[in-house]
């Protein structure tokens, strides 16, 4: 039986339906196990100012090296991962919610974005990526030249 595909909240607190885990732990009995890492989806702050479209993200745990930012003049994907550290037993849990694992995200842009003049940066957690807007009232005198 394929479980339903968890929501968001469920992935990231690593919830999910009675019914779903009483499928898992009745497979489980059975030594059936299903192999399936999903990834997580990043939440994001997608906002204006007159000359850039800012992107906020929450990436607490994630060393700058481990994120991997790809931007087209129309969509910005986010792909990194957390790393939980093994030290500690399952069993020695009282509550574990916090999301490990693979992330990312792919935004569509509402308007076309210089890529080169773009700026990631990240302080406390909070990744801020910086997108300047394409000035298209911007015009250039091209020179001809004779050959």
């Amino acid at each position: 039986m394929q479980p339903a595909k968890k929501s968001f909240f469920e992935r990231l607190t690593g919830t999910g339906k009675l019914e779903e885990e009483a499928a898992v732990a009745e497979s489980e009995s059975r030594g059936i196990m299903e192999e399936t890492e999903e990834e997580g989806q990043l939440t994001v702050d997608v906002y204006q100012t007159p000359d850039e479209i800012v992107l906020k993200t929450m990436v607490a745990g994630v060393r700058p090296e481990d994120l991997d930012i790809n931007i087209t003049r129309d969509m910005v994907t986010i792909k990194g991962k957390r790393e939980e550290s093994s030290e500690i037993n399952d069993h020695d849990y009282f509550h574990k919610e916090l999301y490990w694992g693979s992330f990312s995200r792919t935004i569509m842009l509402p308007e076309e974005i210089e890529v080169e003049e773009a700026e990631a940066i990240e302080r406390h957690g909070l990744l801020t990526i910086k997108l300047p807007k394409v000035d298209k009232s911007k015009q250039n005198k091209l020179r001809v030249k004779s050959v």
